[in-house]
């Protein structure tokens, strides 16, 4: 069919399982790609739709979608008042689980949830079969738990039976995103298909990371070239994991971006 701009009645079907967030380009009517947002674990879609703004990417319609599931109020110390209300903070996992050795969250829970509601309900059913888009029109960011998420995603959808139900029609293993950017989160293993013939996950990505990162080591970096074909990795000069704040850490981001913008 042809490709239509997405109007925010396109949406309404996904409530109340999905919560999205939309920023139109200036000129919306000149939309020529889409970016999907995954916040991190604890956030919610308000505030990457502000990224999203800022970043301010020519002929791009962002999507900042919330986390499937909210975050319990014990694991954020909120009590009596500070729980009334619509919950704020959410994460993507399936289920939260800690570590007996470090008391962390499992950063690898599970994203079927997620990856139903995310892969089937809005990029197959709603951008690809209701408004004509293709995975190659889609870009995809995240930060920590969202970064994995999107990596997840698109090795998710080199798997046969993901691609044909995506892209309908034959099987297609080499259907990829645009591209995929992922701030401190790393592959989870739970995302891999299991199939031995599966072939590399065909998405360009980029990880950015902090020099001492305990989400993106070596091994995580190393794992990660292991699954796709194209994987270029930023190291900051800061310590941590944390979003980008200055022109030397958003630099990149914004060339990759630009890269990715000119192909197809």
């Amino acid at each position: 069919m042809p490709t239509r701009i997405p109007k925010p009645e396109d949406f309404t079907d996904l409530e109340p399982s999905l919560k999205i967030a939309l920023v139109f380009p200036e000129v919306p009517e000149a939309t020529t790609s889409i970016l999907v947002l995954f916040h991190g674990l604890g956030d919610s879609e308000a505030s990457f739709a502000s990224f999203a703004k800022s970043l301010n990417l020519p002929g791009v319609l962002a999507i900042s979608v919330r986390g499937v599931s909210p975050l319990p109020p014990v694991l954020l110390g909120l009590s009596g008042a500070d729980i009334a209300g619509p919950a704020k903070h959410h994460h993507w996992g399936d289920d939260l689980t800690l570590s007996s050795s470090t008391g962390d969250i499992d950063p690898d829970p599970g994203f079927s949830k997620a990856e139903h509601l995310i892969l089937e309900k809005l990029i197959s059913e709603t951008l690809i079969r209701n408004c004509g888009w293709e995975t190659h029109d889609i870009l995809l960011f995240g930060f920590g738990q969202g970064g994995s998420l999107a990596l997840g995603l698109c090795s998710r959808l080199r798997s046969s039976d993901r691609g044909t139900n995506i892209v309908g029609g034959e099987s297609n293993t080499g259907a990829a995103f645009k591209g995929a950017v992922s701030i401190g989160g790393a592959l989870p293993s739970s995302m891999i298909p299991t199939v031995s013939a599966k072939g590399k996950a065909r998405t360009p990505v980029l990880v950015c990371h902090g020099r001492s990162s305990e989400s993106l080591d070596d091994e995580a970096v190393e794992f990660l070239k292991k699954e796709f074909t194209d994987v270029r990795e930023v190291k900051w000069k800061k310590t941590d994991d944390g979003m980008p704040k200055s022109r030397e850490e958003i630099l990149p981001v914004m060339q990759f971006f630009a890269d990715r913008l000119r192909t197809w």
